[in-house]
């Protein structure tokens, strides 16, 4: 559990009442009169995200009261944790258990500080959950983005190729999951090519991680993620300001493992493969060049445009790889390009899709999940400028146009025609702090994605079960 969720009841704790504009003026009236001057004095008027504290005679807190959306948000509570002083409070609410999860979900990850380098004393308050809670479910989510988060705060000095790798491999272990690794020379032996020519001039051998899991009769779903611990932008170099945050371009394999760990947790009915190109992209005197050509793993040849366009190179060899087992499902996770941040900001990550349905279903369960997506063109009269006079693919045009589409038409000539694929565009990191999303690493389109995997592929819910887990589950029909 959590360190901020309590499963069980405590005598000690503070209730939290929960209320919406609509009703609060209402709840006023019931109220002791020193309450009602109280919430007036403090300005109180139940806007979302907003909170008061009602002290007792001794001045410490009696009851919280906290506005809430209609219906709640998944950040409404979520700055509570370090603004209460430490302890532990309940929720005093006669909403849908749905929604009762979901806040304590939002507030599992406010609770969340990156603290391996830098302790704090300060400690979270802490929820105590409602009775009836699945702690599992709320926990699963929880553990996968804030280890997540984890991975892309770390520093590329504690988290190369090599501890990425040590990283999936602690997640299969503890699932009972095989991972296997392809490091160094073998990759070109083993046609690999992209992932050994983008990593190969780093002292850090480049590797291809593969984990598997589950029974080889179900329908098989195959995550890919970018791992690119470090991106300096090889020898077309990044300047300073660019290259500062670049320990977050392996936020795509975080998030891969995110929801892979998901739903190794929940043990959904599929046969489960996540591949992770992990490199570093750097200089030396065998980087790779401008103008040089790489011969793929499914045969087209490429012309590097751009040594700082690494990203789709790797990916390639591994959609090559994934579209090999004729998988069901194919969804690839990376911080692409800046041409997605240019067009939507860092907060909404591009999708881009073949596959109307699939697109829907990610579209629909961002929006249930609070973990939009914003569908993008896979325009297809732009492949035109892929072309390259030297070989058959250009890896990145000398263009200043439609730079996120062009890196997706780059991807889908590797991904198989037949394979329902969907490739995932994100910033992966917060620039500012807002609640529930701490300045630094986000682990983006990991519940949007979850979700849709879990509607496609467990059993049908009986009716008697518990409300599924997002804030429209538990709208009330009118």
């Amino acid at each position: 559990m959590a360190s901020s969720l309590l499963p069980r009841p405590s005598a000690k704790s503070v209730p939290i009442t929960l209320l919406t504009e609509t009703n609060c003026r209402a709840w006023l009236k019931r109220q002791p009169a020193r309450t009602a001057h109280w919430l007036k004095a403090q300005a109180f008027t139940a806007k979302p995200g907003s909170f008061c504290v009602l002290p007792d005679a001794s001045g410490k807190p009696a009851r919280i009261v906290a506005g809430v959306a209609e219906p709640p948000s998944l950040w409404d509570l979520a700055a509570l944790p370090f603004k209460l002083p430490a302890g532990a409070y309940r929720l005093e609410w006669d909403g849908p258990l749905a929604f009762h999860e979901w806040l304590a979900l939002g507030w599992a990850l406010g609770a969340y500080r990156f603290a391996r380098y830098k302790k704090s004393d300060t400690q979270p308050a802490r929820l105590v959950l409602s009775k009836g809670s699945d702690t599992a479910k709320i926990e699963r989510y929880a553990a996968a983005i804030n280890r997540a988060r984890d991975m892309i705060n770390t520093p590329a000095e504690d988290m190369g190729p090599a501890e990425l790798a040590q990283a999936v491999a602690a997640v299969g272990k503890k699932f009972g999951a095989k991972v296997t690794q392809i490091v160094g020379e073998d990759l070109r032996r083993k046609n690999y090519p992209a992932i050994h020519t983008v990593g190969r001039a780093s002292v850090r051998p480049p590797r291809l991680i593969d984990l598997t899991w589950g029974k080889a009769g179900h329908p098989r779903v195959t995550l890919i993620g970018k791992g690119v611990c470090f991106d300096s932008g090889g020898l077309d170099l990044k300047g300073s300001s660019n290259m500062y945050l670049m320990k977050k371009d392996m936020a795509g394999a975080a998030c891969a493992l995110a929801v892979a760990s998901m739903i190794m947790d929940a043990k959904l009915p599929i046969r489960l493969r996540v591949l992770i190109p992990a490199v570093e992209n750097a200089v030396s005197g065998n980087a790779y060049r401008p103008t040089d050509i790489i011969k793929m793993r499914n045969g087209l040849t490429v012309e590097v445009g751009n040594t700082d366009a690494e990203g789709r190179l790797i990916l390639a060899d591994a959609l090559t790889e994934a579209a090999s087992e004729k998988p069901q499902l194919v969804i690839d996770f990376s911080t692409l390009t800046g041409a997605a941040r240019t067009a939507l900001g860092t907060d909404l990550p591009a999708l881009f899709s073949d596959d109307e349905q699939l697109a829907e279903d990610l579209i629909a369960t961002g929006k249930q999940m609070e973990d939009p997506l914003w569908r993008l063109p896979l325009h297809t009269p732009y492949e035109k400028m892929l072309d390259s006079q030297a070989a058959d693919l250009n890896s990145a045009p000398n263009s200043p146009y439609a730079g996120a589409i062009t890196a997706a038409l780059f991807l889908r000539r590797f991904a198989g025609k037949k394979t329902a694929w969907a490739h995932l565009d994100f910033m992966g990191w917060n620039l500012s702090a807002r609640p529930g999303r701490p300045e630094g690493a986000e682990a983006v389109t990991v519940r949007a994605v979850y979700r849709m995997i879990e509607l496609r592929y467990a059993k049908m819910e009986s009716k008697t079960r518990k409300p599924r887990f997002n804030r429209d589950s538990g709208r009330r029909k009118k």
